[in-house]
């Protein structure tokens, strides 16, 4: 008589959110994510055309993805995002906070406006991003990842504002770490140094600041997706990728 064979059960697939993830840091975040089985959602806000093309190649990885448009500065709309993410991919594991804005605020010449930009998409975006995804992660848990920067943990006197941001960064995820174990959501933070050019500097500039060497987007996503599937147990953790520029 042949004995019947058992079924095998199929994993479900992970699911991600990467804010900022058509272009970019973002792109190759979420690229890697789908390479390493995750389906994606991608959020953008201007970049419409970059978004499409990533969303196309998350596709061709074998991913379930979508593209969803939200201004991250506007908390209701950061929270619409995460659930629009987590009702397109039925549910939401893991959450990239990736999206910024980064210019140039000379300490005499900065504006409340400017100001306010940059504390609203850099910082108050992932809070209430990631207030959102905590309360959609279920009873296995979460992985929420923030993208901070090198910068934090210096001087740059013509970019005051966006280091504010990218500090309050690290002080988001070591709070989140402590508020969400309990629920079994680890919370990490990846702090790139210099990886990609910024819009607008010259190649000359650009070559002054990487003197030391340059990593790759690539360098920071293979962080992101360790830290996006990583026990549970490692959490408050911000790791560096940029070449030990901060010792």
């Amino acid at each position: 008589m042949m004995r019947a064979q058992g079924s095998r059960r199929v994993k479900p697939r992970r699911r991600a959110l990467v804010t900022g993830g058509g272009v970019r840091v973002g792109r190759a975040i979420a690229l890697a994510l789908a390479r390493a089985g995750l389906d994606v959602a991608i959020g953008y806000h201007r970049s419409t055309r970059e978004a499409r093309r990533t969303l196309r190649e998350l596709r061709a990885c074998g991913a379930r993805a979508v593209a969803l448009r939200a201004d991250l500065a506007d908390p209701p709309a950061a929270r619409r995002l995460v659930a629009r993410a987590a009702q397109a991919l039925g549910g939401l594991d893991v959450l990239v906070n990736n999206a910024a804005v980064f210019y140039r605020t000379p300490f005499a010449e900065t504006t409340p406006a400017q100001f306010d930009e940059l504390m609203s998409v850099n910082l108050r975006g992932p809070f209430f991003c990631a207030q959102a995804a905590a309360a959609r992660m279920g009873r296995r848990g979460g992985r929420i990842v923030n993208v901070g920067d090198a910068g934090a943990a210096s001087a740059w006197p013509g970019y005051i504002p966006y280091t504010l941001s990218k500090a309050g960064i690290v002080v988001l995820t070591r709070s989140l770490a402590v508020a969400l174990r309990r629920r079994r959501i680890a919370v990490n933070c990846v702090a790139p140094g210099a990886v990609l050019a910024p819009a607008g500097f010259s190649g000359r500039r650009w070559q002054a600041l990487t003197r030391c060497g340059a990593g790759s987007a690539e360098d920071v996503a293979a962080a992101v997706v360790f830290f996006a599937t990583c026990s549970e147990f490692i959490t408050g953790q911000i790791q560096q990728v940029d070449g030990g520029e901060t010792g």
